[in-house]
């Protein structure tokens, strides 16, 4: 599974973790636009807590997906557009 920045562009490498978040994403963005992080966390295997603190490498990234902190009813909710 590869990491995919943006064209030009350069990132600091992702975690196992941020990358399969990054590819969950992905996989998931053309379907819907937000996501909760507890939701991500119950797909990957992974906590919400997890989920959030490698979310913010993916945010602060640039990928080809867009991810913004969005809210936090009953957990934090990401907005992601592809």
């Amino acid at each position: 599974m590869s990491v995919r920045p943006a064209a030009g562009t350069e990132t600091e490498p992702l975690s196992d973790k941020q990358r399969r978040i990054l590819e969950y994403l992905r996989s998931n963005a053309e379907d819907r636009t937000y996501f909760k992080s507890r939701l991500i966390g119950e797909e990957l295997g992974l906590s919400a807590k997890e989920v959030g603190t490698n979310m913010t490498a993916i945010a602060d990234g640039e990928f080809d997906v867009s991810v913004e902190k969005w809210g936090y009813s009953s957990s934090t909710t990401w907005m992601v557009e592809a």
